[in-house]
């Protein structure tokens, strides 16, 4: 069986934007497109809330996004997952401008994924914010999805 990666809205941003002038940004486009070329190692999943993100900014950006998105099965925001979201705000273990962030961790979590595929590093990718989130998880009988960027799903052979 594949593992299951639900992908965060960041990785589509980087996937199908234009070249980046930024040593960084340059560096986790070429590194999300080598893994969105072997993504058939895996199942996807993203969520209504990645379809709402990536409608956002300039219009053809958002559909450029949305055509990668397109193929891909969603997972349903579950009254479990959007209490999961809630509680996560509501507790301080993610600021409240996080809330789609939340979300995005709340269903993953929820539906048992594998894996978390996101470039966001200030509030998912996020290991001080993990532990706690693993943390509280764990006292409700579930587990925190290994999140990660896309190159570490890559593997040794591509370095």
């Amino acid at each position: 069986m594949k593992p299951l990666v639900y992908i965060e809205t960041s990785v589509f941003s980087y996937l199908t934007a234009r070249d980046s002038a930024s040593l960084v940004g340059s560096s986790r486009q070429l590194l999300t497109r080598r893994w969105w070329e072997r993504r058939d190692e895996y199942s996807l999943f993203v969520s209504e809330v990645v379809i709402r993100e990536c409608k956002d900014g300039d219009a053809t950006a958002a559909q450029r996004r949305l055509n990668a998105v397109g193929p891909i099965p969603l997972l349903s925001l579950t009254p479990q997952a959007a209490d999961l979201a809630t509680l996560l705000i509501t507790q301080n273990i993610m600021p409240a401008k996080a809330a789609e962030d939340a979300m995005h961790i709340a269903i993953a979590a929820v539906h048992q994924v594998d894996f978390l595929l996101s470039w966001n590093f200030k509030h998912i990718a996020n290991p001080v914010i993990q532990a706690k989130i693993a943390a509280k998880l764990s006292a409700m009988g579930l587990a925190l999805p290994f999140i990660c960027a896309p190159e570490e799903l890559l593997g040794d052979d591509d370095e």
